[in-house]
């Protein structure tokens, strides 16, 4: 609290959290503070109980404790009756936090610690950074490479659509990564284009990608079903320069403590953009067209990779 709100050293303050992600932080630590400090006083109001020979208390000695007994000065004048009503009202505002701090985290960020262990149980096993072809694209090339395999008539249906344009497109690996995020900020902190000052933060891509879920959940509460809003996650909520700023190094990924994958997201919206849009830098263009015209990103016909062999003859 103090290091961030007080202090504010630079290498933590960032735009990611401006708003309520960071306000959210701050009540997390707050109520874990007063939840904590409750039950140290719990713990030295009994021990001194204990010390003082009160019944009940005396009758189950627990022994010292080492961060509570620094606490019994601060108590050591209160009669036995003061004691109690310390020792069992902590007790009860500790649990009652509890459980209030429980029907908060379906709003918070501290959802993670129920959805951790599970999004780091079905995080994918193949090698770390692996894209995914697409089977629609896996299907168009086999076919056009054996045209007796292609389905005809009602069989030969067109892809819906190419990528990811909004969260309903995203798998729900996708889904659950976003609310498995701890907004730690290793992601953003290892990544190499938000080191160098581009616009692109992979703990934002997470962060937004939540953000237009609970947008598209109320709108389903709302309607009793999703009517469009005119929204979407790309272009609303992460922008074309955040997509092509990315390397796709797969630093974002290593670092996630609990598998969580940015790239997956990323690598989905810049297909739809390429592919439904034809939204590309001109060296991409090129670089396309080189590949779909001759098997490679450079322009040299097929015909004639073998040249350099002969000159080097």
């Amino acid at each position: 609290l103090v290091r961030r709100n007080i202090i504010k050293l630079k290498r933590f303050v960032s735009k990611d959290l401006d708003g309520w992600p960071g306000s959210d932080a701050n009540y997390i630590l707050i109520t874990e503070i007063v939840l904590m400090s409750l039950f140290l006083l719990l713990n030295a109001s009994d021990t001194l109980l204990q010390a003082r020979g009160v019944e009940h208390y005396a009758a189950h000695p627990t022994g010292n404790f080492i961060i509570s007994q620094y606490l019994h000065p601060l108590i050591n004048s209160v009669s036995n009756n003061g004691l109690e009503i310390i020792e069992r009202g902590s007790w009860w505002l500790h649990i009652v936090g509890i459980f209030a701090f429980l029907n908060y985290l379906p709003y918070s960020k501290h959802l993670h610690i129920v959805l951790a262990f599970p999004n780091a149980y079905y995080a994918k096993l193949q090698p770390m950074g692996k894209m995914e072809n697409m089977e629609s694209i896996q299907k168009e090339v086999l076919y056009a490479m054996q045209p007796e395999l292609a389905p005809t008539g009602e069989q030969a249906a067109t892809p819906h659509k190419f990528g990811a344009k909004d969260v309903m497109d995203l798998g729900w690996k996708n889904l659950m990564d976003a609310y498995s995020c701890t907004e730690c900020g290793r992601c953003s902190a290892a990544c190499p284009a938000n080191q160098t000052g581009k616009l692109l933060s992979p703990r934002k891509i997470m962060m937004d990608t939540r953000d237009r879920l609970e947008e598209v959940g109320k709108n389903i509460n709302i309607n009793k079903e999703f009517k469009d809003d005119g929204k979407s996650l790309l272009h609303n909520y992460i922008s074309v320069e955040e997509l092509r700023a990315c390397t796709t190094c797969n630093a974002c990924v290593q670092e996630c403590p609990v598998s969580i994958s940015p790239l997956d997201i990323i690598i989905q919206l810049r297909r739809y953009l390429v592919m439904e849009e034809s939204n590309s830098p001109q060296e991409w263009t090129a670089m396309f067209g080189n590949v779909e015209n001759n098997f490679a990103p450079w322009k040299f016909s097929p015909d004639e990779r073998d040249k350099w062999v002969e000159e080097m003859q």
